[in-house]
C-alpha cells in the first residue's frame, strides 16, 4: 500500500486511542486509590498529567508504530521512522523526564527546609520501566485492532 492510498485517519486514531486508553487507566487508578468520586478538576488533571501507570507516551507512539507497520509493512521506511521516534520518546519518558521529576521533588524538599521563601515548583513526572511496558502492551493491542479495522 502506498502512502497515497490512506488519508491518515487510522494513524491519527491509533495514536489518540492509545493515549486515551492509557490516560483512562490512570483515571481509574486514581478513582480506586481515592475511594470516592473525583471532582471535575481532579479528572482533568489526571487526564492531562504526565507520568504514572500506564505510560500514555508509550501507548500512543507504539499504537501508531504498530498501525503503520501493519499498513505499510514492518520493513517500510515509514515504520522505521515511527519506531525510531517511539524509542526516543520512550527513552526520554523513562530516563530523562523520570530523573527530572525526581530532582524536582528533591528541590521542593530542599526549598521547604530553606529559611528563604522559595515557591514550590511543579514537578513533571516521567515513567518507570513497568509503566512503559504496560503502555507498550496497550499500544500493541490498539495498533493491531486499528490495523485490522482500517
Amino acid at each position: 500500500m502506498d502512502v497515497e492510498d490512506t488519508n491518515g485517519i487510522g494513524a491519527i486514531l491509533s495514536f489518540v486511542l492509545g493515549w486515551f486508553i492509557a490516560q483512562t487507566g490512570k483515571l481509574l487508578g486514581d478513582i480506586i486509590r481515592a475511594g470516592r468520586p473525583l471532582s471535575g478538576r481532579e479528572i482533568i488533571d489526571c487526564l492531562v498529567r504526565s507520568g504514572g501507570m500506564p505510560s500514555g507516551h508509550t501507548a500512543s507512539f507504539i499504537a501508531l508504530s504498530v498501525y503503520l507497520g501493519m499498513q505499510f509493512g514492518f520493513t517500510s521506511a515509514i515504520f522505521a521512522l515511527a519506531i525510531c521516534t517511539s524509542v526516543i520518546v520512550i527513552y526520554d519518558a523513562v530516563n530523562v523526564r523520570y530523573a527530572v521529576g525526581e530532582q524536582g521533588k528533591l528541590l521542593n524538599l530542599i526549598a521547604l527546609d530553606s529559611k528563604k521563601n522559595y515557591k514550590k515548583q511543579k514537578v513533571v513526572e516521567g515513567h518507570t520501566v513497568p509503566q512503559a511496558i504496560i503502555g507498550g502492551i496497550i499500544g500493541i493491542t490498539i495498533g493491531i485492532i486499528m490495523g485490522n479495522i482500517f
